[in-house]
């Protein structure tokens, strides 16, 4: 299989943003998740809002959003982007000592929004950590995926280890 001409390279191989002034302008909305494993007992402090440093989901939350915003100043040659929506859940899930981040980004634009879902809930659960590391530093962050975007000329799309069927808007 032939292997497709690289965006972000210029006829000379240097990185360069992609140009987006000719597409058209399209809904796109992208939605990524992660998870972080945690202790029982740090689950229960965040539940009975006693952890030293304050409420911790809010606070990852607002970090989360925040780093949607951000996205274009921390990964290189991202476009910044006017988002319409940034949306961060966040489902503890004690039976298995996880808690589940799901971002989702939306906006009326040139280009998508999957690398500033996929920030979203990298920050939120990198936040969740510094929230907790004083009562818990085994925690682990992981499976940090794109669950599915929509909209562009490459249209929809569904990881295909998601059960997730729909997207919010």
């Amino acid at each position: 299989m032939p292997q497709s001409k690289l965006s972000h390279l210029n006829q000379r191989g240097e990185a360069h943003m992609v140009d987006v002034s000719d597409k058209d302008s399209s809904t796109r909305i992208a939605t990524a998740q992660a998870h972080i494993s945690i202790t029982a007992d740090t689950l229960a402090l965040i539940a009975d809002d006693k952890m030293p440093k304050g409420d911790v989901f809010a606070t990852a939350r607002i970090a989360g959003i925040q780093a949607a915003k951000k996205c274009s100043d921390l990964i290189p040659l991202c476009h910044p982007l006017a988002l319409s929506k940034v949306s961060i859940d966040i489902d503890p899930q004690p039976e298995n000592n996880t808690v589940l981040i799901t971002a989702t980004c939306k906006l009326k634009g040139l280009t998508g929004v999957e690398m500033e879902a996929l920030c979203a809930a990298s920050v939120t659960a990198l936040t969740l950590y510094d929230m907790c590391k004083a009562v818990d530093k085994s925690m682990i962050i992981g499976d940090i995926k794109l669950l599915q975007k929509t909209g562009g000329k490459s249209g929809d799309w569904v990881h295909p280890d998601s059960a997730q069927t729909s997207i919010k808007t």
